[in-house]
């Protein structure tokens, strides 16, 4: 009997009760209840300390490695310094999509071509918009849409239209209105590259001078038109060559 009372005695050193679900239950509310008090706490720390103040806070970030910096709220963005190269890039770029437009809109009543309406229609959208782009950001550096006239001594600027890089003479735009069929399709063709290649041109003209080319806005308009220019010239090409593979068929 001794033995089995000091077993006895040793149990509850060692044997301990399961928590019951409502205890559990309690104790996850109470934890939920304290979390929930903190986040509030912090909260209306925040709206204080922004209500405190009124004003929004300007942020400038850092350099690698430096500290942001807190400015005044009444900070404004000012624009990046420009280049006249940039101005004038942005000018004659504007009446080099207008042809471009101005060609597109031929198509619909000069052939029937599916894939050269396709074509048409896809690069007068992107040109149109690029035309209202570069409209604004001229306006926001109050320069003119236009290039300033350029009076040359013994040239008669009403009968000598001046042509950015590309661009097709009033003889070849005359001749392109006056086709029609596979005779437009071909000449399109030709025409629009020739239009494509200028605008590299320009835009490596652009990245070749000194201090142009730093805007950003411009930057990342300029790399896309080639971009694209590019890959619509190697669709145009691809169309002249299967023009030639039909006609020796």
């Amino acid at each position: 009997m001794s033995h089995f009372s000091l077993a006895a005695s040793w149990r509850p050193f060692f044997s301990r009760r399961k928590p019951t679900s409502r205890a559990i239950s309690l104790a996850t509310k109470r934890t939920r209840l304290a979390a929930c008090i903190c986040i509030a706490f912090f909260c209306s720390c925040a709206i204080a300390q922004q209500t405190e103040s009124g004003k929004p806070v300007v942020v400038q970030p850092g350099a690698p490695g430096s500290p942001s910096k807190t400015l005044p709220s009444s900070t404004k963005g000012t624009l990046p310094p420009q280049s006249s190269a940039d101005i004038e890039f942005m000018q004659g770029m504007i009446m080099h999509h207008a042809q471009a437009v101005e060609m597109t809109a031929l198509i619909p009543s000069h052939t029937d071509n599916k894939h050269l309406r396709t074509l048409g229609a896809r690069i007068s959208s992107s040109q149109a918009d690029e035309i209202r782009f570069m409209k604004r950001w001229l306006a926001a550096r109050g320069e003119p849409i236009e290039l300033p006239s350029m009076d040359m001594p013994g040239m008669d600027m009403a009968h000598q239209p001046m042509l950015m890089p590309g661009m097709l003479t009033p003889e070849q735009m005359e001749v392109l209105r006056k086709a029609r069929g596979k005779e437009f399709d071909h000449l399109f063709l030709v025409g629009m590259i020739q239009h494509h290649n200028g605008a590299l041109t320009m835009v490596k003209d652009l990245f070749n001078t000194a201090g142009a080319g730093q805007d950003a806005e411009l930057f990342n308009f300029a790399t896309d038109a080639d971009n694209t220019q590019r890959a619509e010239i190697r669709i145009m090409e691809g169309m002249l060559k299967k023009e030639k593979t039909e006609e020796k068929q």
